[in-house]
């Protein structure tokens, strides 16, 4: 099974050092949990969303902000709910004019009505006469075109009246939405850049993507269309009912058998798909952080031929969101159609026990018309306040998601006392450093040592020594457990991490570069930077010589992946970005552990410019290159076991000689590095540590 990548991010001159401990590379892929391995990824089972009322009312809760327009928007959907209501009763109005008119015209002209009345009851013919006796009827007369056509009129006034206020409240409603999720993504983007690293040590970038798109689009949609569905159906449904016990409370309560069978079904049916869309989102951020794996490592994938474990791995997670998003649309698809048939059996009940009515003369024509529409329409909101619950259940597992990362644990709170001058001169002391990124697991102990400024200091030593770790605190990536670390003089934990990280320049074994043209790229170290400085930069930095070469040159546009340039290039470019933000302290993490032996020449030229009259800690693998450090920290088990310069450490024969031996011994000669090599080193070769 494929392992998850580190989350790597941009080398500016602020720094942003790597996701995991220590670790580039393949070693990283050892150190992050894979998919099935921690209870995160997975196979865990799906979190049911328990808080669901909890976290429906701080969904809601994001609307308070906008809290006048949402009264201006409950407004417009009563006052349309309330025509709505009335048109049925108008029109049954209409329905009693038409049935009166044609009933007239088939009586004699002229006779009483009471007199026709008598003489049905006299022929044994009651029903007729109670219908007679309760319509109001002119014998003789036909239908009264006047009147029917001013109650049509007015029901066609109340429909495109309540039609227009369901428009300008939906207008309002979508803009107000908007905006309450546009406050919502800049609230996530401010979360994640308070968020420290160690929170993206052990989730997967692409999970978290998906909390910040999916699950805010999916928040989205519930807000727009939900709330206002829910407004106009609670508020359709009291008015309706009010209106059905005014035309006959003996149907009303026959109407109103089906609310509890269709809370009965909403209830049990929407606590099942409430686990399914969990299960849905959860699924959907797993699957696209292997996508964004798959891509992000094609090359990997290819050179291993993985691509059949890998594609395996696709259809796993695939299938897993199949399940999901196949049993959560079906659950919850059963609650509208359980819903109809609950409504058609109220209609049929209603229809039957209506006609009678009618015929007994207990109810009129146009009173039982509107009853059946008022019926009709009953339904449908309880039928929309049934497709809602699927429509929140899935927003509100959204949110649930959204919610944890927004509540997250930050880091500490930026307090400074001390504040540090345009350019240090870039002295560094550890003071009894200890740090462990898990209590129980201590990775460095007591740790001191102290760099001049203008210093090269070389940090060498075995995968887990704590190399990158020492530098990540330097840079306040983490926070200590003990000790302190002086920047000239001042405690780093009384300096504001802003004030800290502009003072220093890093430059990562993986160069990424953004999307934007070279010059961009080179600028983005310092972006009140002019062109001229970008020029000097590049040109300090060996990255003139090949952007010369290119047909648009440093307006060349590049991608994430570096585009239309080579690896080695691209790291020439990061370089000159940490070049022209003139940083007092440098860090090179691998910087050349990627890049062929001739490219590692043009690097190790450019980083020695970037060097010059700075503090610098390299970090390497690769001892041939930083032979001309002043210091060489040796670190294992987090602790500093040798210390000096090449010469130095060689002569001891200690744990620095072991590694260079092992790493120039056997192999491929290298001639460069044999003639740096005293007699007793003379013709190694070189390997990768």
């Amino acid at each position: 099974m494929a392992r998850r990548k580190k989350i790597d991010a941009p080398d500016d001159t602020a720094g942003v050092a790597p996701a995991t401990p220590d670790q580039t590379g393949a070693e990283a892929d050892e150190y992050m949990p894979s998919s099935s391995d921690g209870d995160m990824f997975g196979d865990m089972p799906a979190r049911k969303a328990q808080q669901f009322w909890p976290s429906a009312k701080r969904l809601f809760g994001l609307l308070a902000p906008e809290k006048a327009k949402m009264w201006l928007v409950v407004g417009l959907v009563t006052v349309s709910v309330v025509l709505t209501v009335i048109a049925p009763k108008v029109l049954g109005q209409a329905m009693d004019v038409i049935f009166n008119g044609v009933i007239g015209s088939q009586l004699p002209s002229g006779v009483p009505l009471s007199q026709i009345v008598d003489q049905a009851r006299a022929g044994g013919n009651d029903d007729y006469a109670d219908l007679l006796e309760k319509a109001q009827i002119v014998p003789g007369a036909g239908i009264d075109f006047t009147t029917l056509g001013r109650l049509i009129l007015i029901v066609l006034a109340l429909y495109v009246v309540a039609s227009t206020l369901m428009w300008a409240q939906g207008f309002i409603l979508n803009a107000l939405v908007m905006r309450v999720v546009f406050r919502l993504r800049q609230d996530i983007e401010a979360k994640i850049n308070r968020l420290p690293l160690s929170y993206f040590d052990t989730r997967q970038r692409g999970d978290i993507m998906s909390r910040v798109t999916n699950d805010v689009d999916n928040i989205q949609t519930a807000l727009q269309q939900a709330f206002s569905q829910l407004v106009q159906s609670v508020l359709t449904i009291i008015g309706i009912a009010a209106m059905m016990f005014i035309v006959s409370w003996q149907l009303a309560l026959i109407a109103l058998i089906s609310l509890p069978l269709s809370a009965i079904i909403a209830g049990v049916i929407g606590v099942r798909s409430q686990k399914l869309f969990a299960a849905q989102w959860k699924n959907t951020g797993s699957l696209n952080g292997h996508i964004e794996e798959s891509f992000s490592g094609l090359e990997l994938v290819r050179v291993f031929g993985r691509d059949r474990e890998m594609l395996a791995e696709f259809d796993d997670r695939n299938e897993k969101l199949y399940r999901a998003s196949f049993g959560a649309q079906f659950v919850s698809g059963m609650i509208m159609p359980s819903m109809m048939f609950v409504s058609y059996l109220s209609y049929v009940l209603i229809a039957v026990a209506g006609g009678l009515r009618v015929a007994s003369g207990q109810l009129t024509l146009g009173d039982a018309t509107a009853f059946i529409q008022y019926s009709r329409e009953f339904s449908q909101p309880v039928s929309q306040l049934a497709g809602m619950a699927n429509m929140l259940q899935s927003g509100v597992a959204s949110a649930e998601r959204t919610f944890e990362l927004l509540d997250a644990e930050e880091e500490s709170d930026d307090a400074p006392t001390s504040t540090l001058p345009g350019r240090t001169d870039g002295h560094v002391e550890f003071q009894g450093v200890s740090f462990g990124y898990s209590e129980d697991s201590p990775l460095i102990d007591d740790l001191s040592f102290a760099v001049q400024p203008g210093q090269t200091v070389a940090i060498v030593g075995p995968t887990g020594a704590g190399k990158t770790t020492l530098v990540n605190l330097v840079m306040r990536f983490y926070e200590l457990n003990g000790g302190r670390i002086l920047l000239d003089g001042t405690d780093v934990t009384t300096l504001s991490r802003a004030d800290l990280r502009s003072q220093v320049g890093m430059v990562l074994q993986d160069a990424w570069l953004f999307e934007g043209s070279i010059r961009e790229n080179i600028r983005y170290g310092r972006l009140d930077a002019t062109d001229e400085e970008v020029l000097d930069a590049a040109k300090a930095t060996m990255v003139d010589r090949f952007v010369r070469q290119l047909p648009e040159g440093y307006d060349t546009v590049l991608d994430a992946e570096g585009g239309s340039v080579s690896a080695g290039e691209r790291q020439l470019i990061t370089i000159a970005r940490a070049f022209i933000a003139q940083p007092s302290l440098l860090i090179l993490d691998e910087a050349t552990s990627s890049v062929d032996t001739r490219t590692e020449l043009l690097v190790q030229h450019a980083m020695a410019a970037l060097r010059s009259d700075r503090t610098s800690f390299v970090i390497a693998h690769r001892l041939s290159t930083i032979r001309d450090a002043d210091t060489i920290l040796v670190m294992e088990n987090g602790r500093i076991v040798e210390q000096g310069d090449h010469d130095t450490l060689l002569g001891r024969r200690g744990p620095y000689h072991m590694l260079y031996m092992t790493q120039f011994r056997g192999g491929e000669s290298d001639a460069a590095d044999a003639g740096a090599e005293s007699a007793s080193t003379a013709g190694p070769t070189r390997g990768r540590s």
